[in-house]
C-alpha cells in the first residue's frame, strides 16, 4: 500500500449526554427481602400505588401483603399523600412485599429528617438479612434427614 492509499480516521470525542432533570419532589429507592429485589419512586400525590404496571390490589391480592407494604406510611401518618411506583423482581410475593416496604421506608426517609427517625424506631429501614438455607447433601432439606434404619 502506498501512503496516498491509506485511510485516516477521524477521531471524534462523544458528545455530552445531558443528564435528564430530576423531579426535585421525586425520592428513589431500593429495598431487598430474601431474593427479591424492589426500585421505588415516591413522589407527593393521592396515594396511588403501581407495581409492575398493575394496580397493588391486582399484584398483592392477599389483604396482608398490602398491610405489610403500607406500614411506613402509616407509621408516618402519610396515607394518601405520596404516590408509589415500583419494580420488583425476584423471589415470591411474600417477599416483593418485604422489598416493597423497605424501599418505601428509604424513600420517606430521604424527604424529612423527622420521617427518618419515626421508621428508623419502628425498624422499617434495616434489611431483613435472614435468607434461605442452602440444601446438604445427605439430607433431604436443608436439615431434614432421610429416615433412619438400624436393619
Amino acid at each position: 500500500m502506498t501512503s496516498s492509499a491509506k485511510i485516516t480516521a477521524k477521531i471524534e470525542k462523544p458528545k455530552a449526554v445531558k443528564a435528564k432533570p430530576q423531579d426535585a419532589n421525586k425520592k428513589y429507592a431500593t429495598g431487598r427481602r430474601k431474593e427479591a429485589s424492589a426500585r421505588v419512586w415516591v413522589m407527593p400525590g393521592k396515594g396511588r400505588m403501581i407495581v409492575n404496571g398493575k394496580d397493588i390490589a391486582e399484584y398483592f391480592a392477599r389483604p396482608v401483603l398490602r398491610m405489610i407494604i403500607n406500614q411506613p406510611l402509616a407509621a408516618t401518618q402519610s396515607v394518601g399523600q405520596y404516590d408509589v411506583i415500583s419494580t420488583v423482581k425476584g423471589s415470591g410475593l411474600s417477599g416483593q412485599a418485604g422489598a416493597l416496604r423497605h424501599g418505601i421506608s428509604r424513600a420517606l426517609s430521604s424527604i424529612s429528617e423527622d420521617l427518618h427517625v419515626v421508621l428508623s424506631r419502628g425498624g422499617y429501614l434495616t434489611r431483613d438479612n435472614r435468607e434461605v438455607e442452602r440444601k446438604k447433601f445427605g439430607h433431604k432439606k436443608a436439615r431434614k434427614s432421610f429416615q433412619f434404619s438400624k436393619r
